[in-house]
């Protein structure tokens, strides 16, 4: 009697601790798809590979106008990955212009967030996009987060969280929006242009697949989706003055997808230097000004010949190598080959879904930015405000133009070449007063003594701003 009672204590005490123990592995062990986590927290991945509950990471900020300051409600805001998808969640900034996005991130053993870069995009109704080209985004750092008890999980808010939009010039209050949804899984992050004749207008789907452009003048539109691995179908919109297009959905197309394959030359080079070619919608180009939109997996990188693009959806498109920063620029010498802008239409006419570019692309040693904008945007005043690069040997002249973020020139000017001094050439500002809040490039170009460009400084370096 004795014995079976204690055989009886044994198993109930093995069966309780086996449920505690399921029931912490039930807590911990989850799976992405559906709600497997309690008391607030997610599924993520662990650094060993396993999936399990953690408590959630926040990016929080606000979105405010670069022209004076003030807060910008019903702001769209989204987390970006490093290859430029949506992860996450995204939010509509309130009334004082905060926001707050959950993202996903990689966690070390003890739940924290492991060293992550996420990029942040905004729009909204009468603001220019961010990021475009002479505004990039930098990075935020989730390994940088720390624990809020209010938000019961890590947060991360800082300077690079706190995101400046540029008011639109002239009146805007008659253009419209265009929403919708993108289709299919993978429609996060897919970059939603609405076109026409003149210009393409551009939004982002978010992780939920819903997108919207923002300020769309009235007029009809084709809307399309661009992506790496994601050829949708086209809708034709009409957009009324000042008012929302709604349902403009897109949905999965079966058509094939493209390959594009082509060669790149670097001349007057370092031996080890590499650049990158990337496929920018045609409608969204401007050129002269740092003004593209690549969409989601459409560039090659660490290219040093040959290079090429899979899995490309239909649509046309402009081909640019050595456009980022890399010491690089495309020759500026029209006169020889190698040397033009090259757009293409995707599948090709005459080849289809293969298609060779008939032309490689030359390109050479960029004149390097001092001051200002060498790196990344730089504030400057109006008082002395002087344009410094590093010194081309064998130039002539130079032609140097500034122009500022919405691809409108303001001013243009040539001076004679140097020699000798400090090994850099420059040039005082001499055109009309700087609107505060404007981003501005300035630009130069060298020149031989046949008159020929030799080379130029970066596509997107020499930016500022007041």
């Amino acid at each position: 009697m004795k014995r079976s009672f204690v055989v009886i204590s044994f198993l109930l005490l093995f069966v309780l601790t086996g449920c505690k123990d399921d029931e912490k592995k039930k807590e911990n062990v989850c799976v992405k798809q559906g709600d497997s986590c309690e008391d607030g927290k997610i599924c993520e991945m662990y650094e060993n590979g396993q999936l399990q509950c953690a408590a959630p990471v926040w990016i929080k900020g606000t979105v405010t106008s670069s022209m004076d300051g003030a807060a910008i409600a019903g702001a769209h805001v989204q987390a970006r990955d490093a290859n430029g998808a949506a992860t996450g969640t995204s939010a509509v900034t309130a009334q004082d212009g905060s926001y707050s996005v959950q993202v996903s991130a990689v966690r070390a053993s003890d739940g924290s967030p492991v060293q992550t870069e996420i990029t942040l995009a905004a729009q909204a109704q009468g603001y220019d996009l961010f990021p475009t080209a002479v505004r990039p985004a930098l990075p935020v750092d989730l390994s940088t987060s720390q624990p809020d008890a209010e938000a019961n999980g890590n947060v991360v808010i800082n300077a690079i969280t706190a995101i400046v939009l540029m008011p639109l010039p002239g009146d805007v209050s008659q253009n419209g929006l265009i929403s919708g949804d993108f289709g299919g899984d993978d429609c996060a992050g897919v970059l939603v242009v609405a076109e026409s004749d003149s210009a393409g207008y551009v939004g982002y789907s978010n992780a939920d697949c819903e997108y919207t452009i923002f300020n769309v003048p009235a007029g009809t539109y084709t809307v399309s989706g661009y992506a790496a691995g994601v050829q949708g179908t086209s809708t034709v919109q009409t957009v009324a003055a000042g008012a929302e297009t709604t349902g403009a959905d897109l949905v999965v197309s079966t058509a094939p997808l493209s390959t594009i394959t082509g060669m790149v030359s670097i001349v007057n080079a370092p031996g080890d230097a590499i650049t990158s070619v990337i496929l920018v919608v045609e409608s969204t180009f401007i050129e002269g000004a740092a003004q593209v939109q690549v969409p989601r997996g459409l560039r090659a990188d660490n290219v040093t010949g040959a290079f090429s693009f899979e899995n490309v959806p239909d649509g046309k498109y402009v081909v640019l190598a050595a456009y980022e920063n890399d010491n690089l620029v495309r020759d500026p010498d029209v006169g020889i080959g190698g040397t033009s802008i090259v757009h293409i239409e995707v599948p090709n006419p005459t080849t289809g879904n293969t298609i060779a570019l008939s032309e490689g692309f030359k390109v050479t040693e960029a004149l390097n930015v001092v001051s200002p904008g060498a790196e990344v945007p730089e504030q400057v005043t109006a008082d002395n405000l002087t344009f410094v690069w590093m010194d081309d040997s064998s130039e002539k002249s130079y032609d140097i133009k500034v122009i500022d973020a919405l691809g409108n020139q303001i001013w243009e000017t040539t001076i004679d070449g140097v020699s000798g001094g400090d090994g850099t050439a420059s040039v005082p500002y001499g055109g009309p007063a700087l609107t505060p809040g404007m981003y501005y490039q300035f630009k130069v170009i060298s020149i031989n003594n046949s008159g020929n460009p030799i080379s130029t400084t970066e596509d997107l370096k020499g930016v500022f701003y007041l």
